[in-house]
């Protein structure tokens, strides 16, 4: 009987395991944020037509009332580790339903979304929610530093949250809910705070852009910013590009920026002496001007950093392009691991770790050729007994002992050497000249002599 009763509870206890399930309760949602990534997909080629699927969900826990998105931004990061802002919700949108449907405006289902936006994901890469600047819910797909295995071309698949587990799981033929209910904007009226001068623009700035894509013309941005301390309509305004005014719209709150993606026309990715953009109110006034020049590259913005001392504008190539916030200038790419930057070509190389060379025992390193040389051992040179060394010459001398007993102290004179070196020319030259006066007058001298001989016998 006893054994029956724990079957039952087992029963039981799984049983309402499932119910709970079924019901939608689940102990991974009490973990997961308010307002959490629910399904991505980063879109494929499919009978010749291009990021077919392409989507971000964005889903709540509760949706009993609406909830104001003011704040919350969706964010991706490319395999480079440059991070950029995919669409950010205005302060005047709400959310009433379960699942906002995001887009990329580029998509061929584009328009069975709530939202659009225009830099497309790629097969490897990562995505953030973030709400007034904070990460309330992540996602990576790089099959590496703990992210889910990137999608694969061949084999279209979406990245959907397990409610149950709380983790992704790469799903085929995933069906996105797109509830065009799910989302609105408020309409601004006009007694609430736009002044006349705001709505034609002035204090409107450029202070950004990015022509120079990496996979597609809609990563494309020209960035404004709203310099004054009011909020700002914009209807009416335009960008002028190569004699063709384009309109803008919306509202830019006071001190933000508004990131203007071009739809019927694209930027020169590098132009060769410089493209003019300029901003027109609605009266056709031109309140400021921009030539982006020669130069640009892949991955990187021409951006508005700061001011001179005289107050004038100082514009970078930055690698590290801020699309709808404050510029950040970072001169160099950033590189993955295990590379570094060669700031001589500003390209990422290895690194590579140079190990000293150590010679073994009797060998030192030659710094010059870098090769190990024997070291020449010098010995020492010994002298015999009564013999010593003599440091200058390397050579040994007779030691020389004089205590004082054995001999006596001899004075030492000294006469000028050179009084005899004289004395002993004078001498060897009178001796040369009688010799030579005998040789001359020898005749003479012998028959000199044998008179005298005679005279004496």
């Amino acid at each position: 009987m006893k054994k029956i009763m724990i079957y039952i509870g087992v029963v039981l206890a799984v049983g309402m395991v499932g119910l709970g399930r079924l019901g939608g309760v689940y102990a991974a949602d009490e973990n997961l944020p308010d307002l959490y990534i629910r399904a991505v997909n980063p879109g494929y080629k499919i009978d010749g037509l291009n990021n077919v699927g392409e989507m971000i969900e964005i889903s709540r826990k509760s949706s009993d009332k609406p909830i104001s998105l003011a704040g919350v931004a969706v964010g991706y990061t490319n395999t480079s580790g440059n991070h950029s802002t995919l669409f950010e919700f205005p302060e005047n949108s709400f959310m009433t339903g379960e699942t906002i449907l995001l887009r990329l405006a580029s998509s061929p289902n584009s328009e069975l979304a709530a939202v659009n936006y225009t830099k497309t994901l790629a097969m490897k890469g990562g995505i953030d929610l973030t709400v007034s600047g904070e990460v309330v819910d992540s996602l990576c797909w790089t099959s590496k530093d703990g992210c889910y295995k990137e999608f694969k071309s061949t084999g279209p698949t979406t990245l959907v949250r397990n409610l149950g587990t709380g983790e992704f799981e790469h799903i085929y033929d995933y069906e996105a809910s797109y509830d065009p209910g799910a989302y609105y904007v408020e309409q601004v009226k006009e007694e609430e705070g736009y002044g006349a001068m705001l709505s034609k623009c002035r204090g409107l700035e450029f202070s950004e852009i990015l022509s120079y894509y990496e996979e597609s013309k809609s990563e494309q941005f020209i960035e404004l910013h709203n310099s004054t301390a009011e909020q700002m309509r914009v209807d009416g305004c335009t960008i002028r590009y190569k004699n063709k005014d384009h309109r803008l719209a919306g509202v830019v709150k006071a001190d933000g920026y508004l990131v203007y993606y071009p739809k019927d026309f694209s930027l020169t990715k590098n132009p060769k002496n410089g493209n003019l953009l300029e901003l027109v109110d609605a009266n056709g006034e031109k309140l400021d001007s921009l030539v982006y020049p020669n130069g640009q590259r892949k991955g990187t913005s021409y951006a508005l950093i700061g001011y001179d001392g005289a107050g004038k504008e100082i514009w970078r190539t930055t690698y590290a392009p801020t699309p709808g916030g404050p510029n950040n200038y970072q001169e160099y790419k950033t590189c993955e691991e295990g590379k570094v930057i060669n700031k001589a070509t500003g390209n990422c190389v290895k690194v590579t770790e140079i190990k000293p060379k150590i010679c073994k025992d009797g060998y030192y390193l030659n710094i010059l050729t870098g090769r190990c040389k024997k070291k020449q051992t010098e010995k020492e040179k010994t002298c015999k007994d009564g013999y010593y060394l003599n440091p200058e010459t390397g050579r040994c001398r007779k030691i020389k002992e004089n205590n004082g007993a054995d001999y006596g102290v001899q004075p030492e004179t000294y006469e000028e050497k050179s009084s005899f070196v004289a004395l002993y020319v004078v001498i060897g030259v009178v001796f040369v000249g009688l010799l030579y006066i005998v040789y001359e007058f020898r005749h003479e001298i012998w028959k000199l002599w044998r008179k005298v001989g005679r005279r004496s016998h």
